[in-house]
């Protein structure tokens, strides 16, 4: 309730705040008018002792060092403690004024020392009721102890509150921030998807058909005798087509990936194994390497990056190992960690959202593979894609 606080409190605090003041200040007021329309005889150090007490009180409101859990607060609190007792000493009017001393020390004080602190004040409350020789009643304990049971129930409950509050906030602000990673991951996704779309497209459809086109018009050219007169058209047409097909060669270069292009597939599983950070990754290359086509690097490249993704955020491992293997007919990925597993069943891997796993399988299918996962709870994962080589790599 004071200057400085260790973190920003409701709107609701400042009106709080003014109402304890308030509090204070009247049941000091009230402690002095009795005793001067009772005609006390102490009445004068009754009114300087409380005007010491709300300079104290003024003081302590104002200092930064008075903070909560702070060694400043404990002083303040001390002194402004010392001269309470004094007012009860001079009259008994006084120990109204440990209800506003309760919510000081609840909101000031550590809780080990707040609860204590607040059952002596209760005590020193009720003593002065007796010492001063006012009828011994229930209500004399009671009041007291019933008030200090309400402050601590209202300041516990507020402070419940809050911190519900405070989660509910860190929350929202996590949703909103996950959000908007979302949407930049999804734009991102689905432009790399597009190009690599366009890329599979130009290379199985453009591409392919000006080759066979440069093939045709090569074995037409070789047909054609040395002097017949279509033979330049024909050639012509057939250094038109190997342009066109260097061009559409570029455009395929140009829509790859990013990390495809300074190198091949196995040097880009390389880069990829030594970025990963605290998960320590072994890449190895088994069989002969064949040339792939560029949907194929791609599709090998992407459930690489979401597996080993998977693996750093959710698996928890310390070893993971990926393995390119070629073998006569197909090209496999194997990605393996030592990680907490999950239940394939499940369709998820533990504390993922589980839109990895059925990417990877479209990628998989998309190409006529398959993709598979062994896993369980404690054991690790295993993850492995498996692409039919074309005919020519095969061969």
């Amino acid at each position: 309730m004071y200057s400085a606080p260790v973190r920003p409190h409701t709107p609701v605090a400042p009106l709080l705040r003014l109402c304890l003041h308030t509090l204070l200040g009247g049941l000091l007021a009230l402690a002095v008018a009795r005793s001067v329309s009772d005609g006390a005889p102490h009445a004068a150090a009754v009114g300087a002792v409380a005007v010491l007490m709300a300079a104290v009180y003024a003081a302590g409101v104002a200092l930064p060092s008075v903070r909560p859990r702070g060694s400043g607060a404990a002083w303040w609190l001390g002194a402004l403690g010392a001269v309470w007792l004094a007012l009860l000493v001079v009259t008994a009017d006084a120990l109204w004024v440990a209800f506003p001393l309760y919510f000081l020390l609840l909101h000031l004080l550590a809780p080990r020392w707040a609860l204590p602190a607040v059952l002596v004040t209760a005590g020193a409350a009720i003593a002065s009721f007796v010492l001063h020789g006012q009828g011994v009643t229930p209500g004399a304990f009671i009041g007291p102890l019933l008030g200090a049971a309400v402050a601590v129930a209202t300041v516990l409950g507020y402070d419940a509150l809050y911190r519900e509050s405070e989660r509910r906030r860190e929350l929202i602000d996590e949703l909103v921030a996950t959000r908007a990673e979302l949407a930049e991951a999804e734009r991102t996704a689905g432009t790399l998807a597009e190009r690599e779309r366009l890329a599979r497209e130009i290379h199985d459809t453009l591409a392919q058909g000006l080759s066979s086109i440069q093939l045709l018009l090569r074995a037409a050219e070789r047909a054609l005798p040395a002097g017949a007169p279509a033979r330049d058209h024909v050639e012509q047409a057939r250094r038109a087509a190997q342009d066109n097909l260097a061009e559409a060669r570029r455009f395929v270069k140009a829509l790859t990936p990013p990390d495809l292009e300074r190198g091949s597939l196995p040097c880009a599983l390389e880069r990829l194994c030594a970025g990963t950070g605290d998960v320590a990754v072994q890449f190895g290359v088994s069989g002969t390497p064949v040339e792939l086509p560029t949907p194929y690097e791609v599709a090998l490249l992407r459930v690489a990056q979401s597996a080993l993704a998977n693996t750093v955020r959710h698996a928890g491992a310390d070893r993971a190992e990926i393995t390119l293997s070629f073998m006569d007919t197909s090209v496999a990925l194997d990605v393996v960690d030592d990680g907490r597993g999950f239940d394939p069943a499940d369709g998820r891997p533990l504390g993922s959202g589980g839109f990895g796993l059925p990417a990877m399988r479209s990628r998989a299918r998309s190409l006529g593979g398959t993709l598979s996962v062994e896993s369980a709870p404690g054991q690790g994962t295993a993850v492995a894609i498996t692409l039919p080589l074309p005919v020519a790599g095969a061969r």
